[in-house]
């Protein structure tokens, strides 16, 4: 579909329409859309985990697998669903919708999208709607980020159908599923910067007007043995180099930021008033803050280094504590998780860290910070082989100073398949969301 002004003005004033009213910090995991509704600040019910199907192993299938993590429950520490969408198409991340019903997840490989009810009850989430169009309708390949707007859903894509290269796009649905528009991310010269087209994760911070994405590579390296990637000059030549600010209310390109080593994760600070954001490279084990100068021009530099960079540990996933004064940073090759100080932004300190397992790649937090999980799948031809295959999902508690694992579920063992992209849910949270507008309507298999 030709992106025309029409529809360009119809996206613009619902995403500005968020902009009515001030719109606090809300996300537990301190990761997702501040959009989203109902936050849990108390104890979360359960985890649900994106899971990558395995050949020979169960049902073979990807899955939402749901754990119960309240310790007051009977079934503490224990996979209570696990509902199969059929096939293996690389499941990757998920997104809540902004009314917290829904949860959008993502496969990287045949680029359908699967919405799962949440709310009805949380403890057993259900498949209500598959997008199997994605890159039919938009030209994209790998729907990876799901960040809620009001009314809407916002994707980024990770690559494209024309030569599964990194040039790719964002694209918007409203919460019935339906495509709304899609916007190529900008390429040439943008100032003294080339913009790459790559695309990874999003992050929004209202009160700036600022819509922040980062990047990463394309079908042809993500799908591709980690062994042999990283012996191919061409292949580690096609990672993306840059962040893009984008106007949110206009979904115009501000400024395209040089940023080397593929920027992954965005996490920006959740107190109001505060301007700046964090990511991490991959490729060159940096911790880029980018944040507005005293100009009001947004930059991003380096401020800090993750583990050894000689030994390119990779660092993956990052999270923010709620009160941006302290973020982890998981390094998958080494499996070790690590905890900034970061009460100075530009002087983030590694305080401590831990080896989670063999190679760790997901980390989440609670609001209140005192409990942190763990899981290790990145991606099905880049995990680690033989008997450094681990699968798991870790729960520990934080305390400030120590992690302490409270329980590990064996993903293999359990015959789950790869765990990766986690969410929470809360029984209160989930019924008081439920109450605050009717349940809208999800046609089967769109």
């Amino acid at each position: 579909m030709k992106f025309t002004p029409i529809r360009a003005s119809l996206i613009s004033v619902a995403i500005a329409a968020s902009f009515a009213v001030a719109i606090p910090a809300n996300a537990d995991e301190t990761c997702n859309s501040p959009y989203t509704a109902s936050l849990i600040k108390g104890q979360e019910d359960y985890v649900h985990v994106w899971t990558l199907g395995v050949k020979g192993m169960g049902d073979e299938s990807d899955k939402l697998v749901t754990v119960d993590v309240n310790p007051a429950s009977k079934d503490y520490g224990k996979v209570i669903s696990s509902v199969t969408v059929g096939g293996r198409g690389e499941a990757h991340h998920t997104g809540f919708s902004d009314d917290r019903k829904y949860l959008w997840a993502g496969r990287l490989d045949d680029n359908k999208i699967f919405i799962f009810d949440i709310g009805t009850n949380p403890a057993k989430p259900k498949l209500v709607q598959t997008i199997a169009d994605f890159t039919q309708k938009t030209g994209y390949v790998g729907p990876h980020t799901f960040y809620a707007l009001p009314g809407r859903m916002m994707v980024q894509a990770l690559s494209n159908d024309k030569d599964h290269g990194g040039r790719t796009g964002l694209v918007v649905y409203n919460n019935k599923g339906e495509f709304v528009e899609k916007y190529d991310m900008p390429t040439g010269k943008h100032g003294d910067v080339m913009a790459d087209g790559y695309g990874y994760d999003i992050g929004i911070n209202p009160q700036k007007n600022a819509l922040l994405t980062s990047s990463f590579t394309g079908w042809n390296n993500y799908m591709m043995d980690f062994g042999k990637m990283v012996k191919d000059a061409d292949a580690m030549k096609h990672f993306g180099n840059t962040m893009v600010m984008w106007d949110l209310k206009s979904m115009k390109p501000q400024k395209v930021m040089h940023v080397a080593g593929a920027p992954l994760e965005i996490r920006w600070s959740l107190k109001e008033g505060d301007n700046w954001a964090y990511t991490a490279t991959a490729l060159t084990s940096k911790l880029v803050l980018v944040k507005q100068d005293d100009k009001g021009e947004w930059q991003a530099k380096e401020v800090g280094t993750v583990g050894d960079p000689s030994k390119v540990p990779l660092p993956v996933d990052i999270s923010i504590t709620a009160d941006a004064k302290g973020l982890w940073v998981n390094t998958f090759l080494d499996g070790t998780t690590r905890y900034f100080d970061i009460s100075d932004p530009e002087a983030p300190k590694q305080v401590y860290q831990k080896v989670i397992g063999s190679h760790v790649n997901m980390v989440s937090q609670s609001w209140d910070g005192k409990r942190v999980y763990y899981t290790t799948s990145l991606l099905g031809n880049w995990d680690k082989k033989g008997a450094d295959d681990e699968q798991f999902l870790k729960l520990f508690h934080w305390d400030g100073k120590a992690l302490t694992e409270k329980f590990s579920l064996d993903f293999y063992k359990l015959k789950l398949g790869r765990a990766h992209h986690m969410k929470f849910s809360a029984k209160t949270v989930q019924a008081a969301a439920l109450s605050d507008k009717p349940q809208m309507s999800l046609a089967q298999n769109r």
